[in-house]
């Protein structure tokens, strides 16, 4: 795991980013690692960002309750939760939510055939 300054980001500005990925805490404390193919920024939530380390596209940290958002450039490539309340993730009520959202404008092949949702108009295609 990453082991460098508190929350700093690793290059992009939030604003520059794209991607947007949520932790969501489900009441059991968990220690997270994302990991991303570019720039990552913590944007907002919950825990206080001393509690969360982000280097070369690597954030960790721990979240119980509340919400985690960071925003990047390029794909997620892993997340892992480190710690829960022992049982398997797959079994455990209790592991964070992660959800991804990626800006469709960008991921287009053409900007011109995307429409003002930012989603891409198969239709055009």
């Amino acid at each position: 795991m990453a082991r460098d300054a508190p929350a700093a980001g690793s290059g992009g500005s939030a604003g520059s980013l794209p991607n947007l990925v949520t932790i969501v805490g489900r009441g059991v404390p968990s220690n997270f690692e994302l990991a991303v193919d570019g720039d990552l920024d913590l944007v907002g939530g919950d825990p206080p960002e001393a509690t969360i380390r982000i280097s070369n596209g690597v954030a960790e940290g721990g979240i119980t309750d509340g919400v985690c958002r960071f925003r990047f450039d390029g794909e997620l490539a892993a997340v892992q939760f480190l710690d829960w309340d022992g049982a398997p993730a797959p079994d455990s009520p209790h592991t964070p939510i992660v959800h991804a959202d990626y800006d469709d404008a960008a991921r287009c092949d053409d900007a011109a055939r995307c429409d003002g949702a930012a989603r891409c108009d198969d239709a055009a295609r």
